[in-house]
């Protein structure tokens, strides 16, 4: 492609957090019933193109990795044709609100992942992934994220629109 696997792979991580932290701005703002237009459109791409750039790095079989990248590209389908498509109405605000916080779920999952692999304490403290502080670190942000999604589901309404 150009550059270099770890320059590439640098810019892939630095995509990655811009989404996810735009994400959790748009998430906020979600749970007031605000559409946070900005974030949300930054969180959306960055999303999108975190897990289009996955696909480019080396590798001989198919990984987890790669099924969690098609399952958030196929999520954040259906949140950009629910936002920028169907502007929420109807059924299309619960499937707006579930499919973009899995697939921000999705990015915090990986990120977790690499961090327990990447981050020497981490490592030390679970090097196999099966340990306690890692079962700990993923489940609290699964709970989280399961909570955050119910009540986002419920709270947000944009523009003020009624639940139909």
């Amino acid at each position: 492609m150009g550059i270099g696997l770890a320059t590439f792979t640098d810019l892939h991580v630095l995509i990655s957090l811009i989404g996810i932290v735009a994400g959790l701005i748009a998430m906020i703002g979600w749970l007031k019933s605000d559409p946070s237009r900005i974030p949300t459109a930054i969180f959306l791409a960055a999303t999108i193109l975190t897990s289009v750039t996955g696909f480019f790095f080396p590798f001989t079989k198919l990984l987890p990795s790669h099924i969690v990248g098609v399952i958030s590209l196929i999520l954040l389908a259906f949140a950009t044709f629910a936002s920028y498509g169907r502007h929420f109405l109807g059924i299309w605000r619960p499937i707006y609100t579930v499919a973009a916080l899995l697939s921000l779920y999705l990015n915090v999952f990986v990120l977790i992942v690499q961090a327990f692999m990447k981050i020497p304490l981490l490592k030390v403290w679970a090097p196999t992934q099966t340990e306690p502080a890692f079962l700990v670190a993923q489940g609290t942000v699964f709970l989280l994220f399961f909570v955050v999604t119910i009540l986002t589901t419920v709270k947000f309404h944009p523009l003020g629109l009624a639940v139909r």
